[in-house]
């Protein structure tokens, strides 16, 4: 189902016109969609309709605040990766005992934040974070729950940068390590073993390195539970990919089958934690063509997004559809390389791509709903694009554009006379 949909020869967002959003808030302009949001969180509801399961957002992919509201109120968990994601679950109105924090660098700062939470679960990823779980607990007379985040060495099939499972990646303890390391955590009076973890990357386009993860952290299950260590949930993680382009992978419900099926009777609890899958195809970035030139053969067309707005194509070689919101009847069809204003060579949103346009022409990115704003900056002082929540015939501003004064509001120059 796609909450982005031609009607009137021009594209909308469920009920209104993109054209209205873009008059309305200007562009560079992000676009969500709450339907689609609502739409891809149920999907994974209803694959695991009688199985007990956690399904926990993974935040890093688009944590504007009217997102994650939406995905509250739908029931969701979360999995964070740092305090102040935490912050925004918690501003959110997420609940506390849903959350799964990951992530490999955790402060002590965090950590004690997420204790005060009343977080479900951290999934550790060394032996240095255990310890210092159970000594702040000890000193809180509590105990701290924890799964282990287990590195089983699989190929994910990805793009390096977004691979996770592998040895040479920082995440996670290796297969080797973990089972010494749940003996150890069994010892501890400040721990709470709750269940084991694994996450092996992102855009994953086949079921078939799940499940290859999957056999692996269920051998470790099986030989905790012959030692008398219980585990009561398993965590997969996420990585379910959607399609750019050609991509075809697997639904929710397919993954979920060929999952529980490899659980047998195990009783255990099953936690996702999906980001790309529920946000990445409920968002466009809308932006005009301010400019269009010609070096020699190459044609470009200078539009108002850059890099800064959307770095998925210079830092990962993503490809992202780009269509016009409003056909153009009246432009030749030609090549175009869409470049920003920025001065890098790698300042691109999309290489040869076959478009009728002309200067003013109103454009959308594809699938900008994840890991676009999340990733944005102000590189070379641009202010950061506002975000819209699209709910029917309604805009709500999620988060205004930047202004200069709100980035130089942080900054200080260094007074006359001041060493």
């Amino acid at each position: 189902m796609d909450h982005f949909h031609s009607q009137d020869n021009q594209l909308y967002a469920e009920a209104l016109p993109l054209t209205q959003i873009a008059e309305q808030f200007g562009t560079p302009c992000f676009v969500y969609s709450r339907a689609a949001l609502e739409h891809h969180y149920q999907a994974y509801e209803q694959a695991l309709t009688g199985c007990d399961h956690l399904i926990c957002y993974a935040v890093k992919a688009n944590s504007n605040l009217a997102v994650l509201s939406v995905l509250a109120q739908q029931g969701s968990g979360f999995d964070i990766v740092s305090g102040g994601e935490l912050a925004r679950v918690l501003a959110a109105g997420g609940a506390p005992d849903k959350i799964i924090f990951s992530g490999v660098g955790k402060t002590l700062e965090e950590l004690t934040a997420a204790m005060d939470a009343g977080i479900h679960c951290f999934n550790v990823e060394s032996p240095l974070e255990l310890e210092q779980l159970n000594t702040l607990a000890l000193g809180r007379g509590e105990q701290a729950p924890v799964s282990l985040r287990v590195n089983p060495d699989v190929d994910a099939g990805t793009h390096p940068y977004i691979s996770t499972g592998l040895k040479e990646n920082k995440f996670g303890v290796s297969m080797e390590d973990a089972l010494l390391l749940y003996r150890q955590a069994a010892q501890m009076e400040g721990i709470k073993i709750l269940g084991v973890d694994c996450h092996i990357g992102s855009q994953l386009t086949s079921i078939d390195p799940f499940l290859a993860a999957l056999e692996r952290v269920l051998l470790l299950v099986d030989a905790l539970s012959e030692e008398g260590i219980t585990i009561s949930h398993l965590d997969i993680g996420g990585g379910l990919g959607v399609t750019y382009k050609d991509e075809t992978p697997p639904g929710a419900d397919a993954l979920v089958a060929q999952v529980r099926a490899l659980l047998g009777d195990r009783p255990l609890t099953l936690v996702l934690e999906p980001g790309r899958s529920i946000c990445a195809n409920a968002g466009v970035l809308l932006t005009r063509v301010n400019n269009i030139k010609t070096n020699g053969e190459h044609r470009f067309a200078i539009v108002d997004a850059a890099m800064n707005d959307l770095i998925r194509p210079a830092l990962y070689q993503a490809w992202m559809d780009v269509v016009p919101v409003v056909p153009n009847a009246a432009a030749e069809s030609q090549r175009y390389d869409l470049v920003g204003p920025i001065c890098e060579s790698g300042d691109f949103i999309a290489r040869d791509r076959e478009l009728a346009i002309n200067t003013g022409d109103l454009l959308a990115v594809r699938s900008a709903g994840a890991y676009c704003f999340a990733m944005s900056s102000n590189y070379n002082t641009r202010n950061r694009a506002p975000e819209i929540l699209v709910d029917g015939e309604h805009a709500h501003l999620a988060r205004r554009r930047e202004t200069y004064q709100d980035q130089l509001a942080l900054e200080s120059p260094l007074g006359q006379g001041e060493a």
